[in-house]
């Protein structure tokens, strides 16, 4: 899907040299992944605390002898 965006060009290069990828697409592509994991990370994070613990989990039967 082609799209026309007004990209500041100073944060585009900055985001160019940062990542050490070679295109513009992959630099935007890559800048957009990175801000979704961090709102799904952001998400998860603020859970903690909110839900009750598993009385029932065995938390050594998970652990390598």
């Amino acid at each position: 899907m082609a799209t026309n965006l007004a990209i500041d060009e100073k944060l585009l290069e900055e985001a160019l040299l940062i990542s050490g990828l070679k295109t513009k697409k992959d630099t935007v592509n890559f800048a957009l992944k990175e801000f979704i994991n961090r709102r799904k990370q952001q998400e998860i994070i603020e859970l903690f605390g909110k839900l009750d613990p598993d009385d029932d989990y065995d938390y050594k039967k998970g652990r390598r002898n």
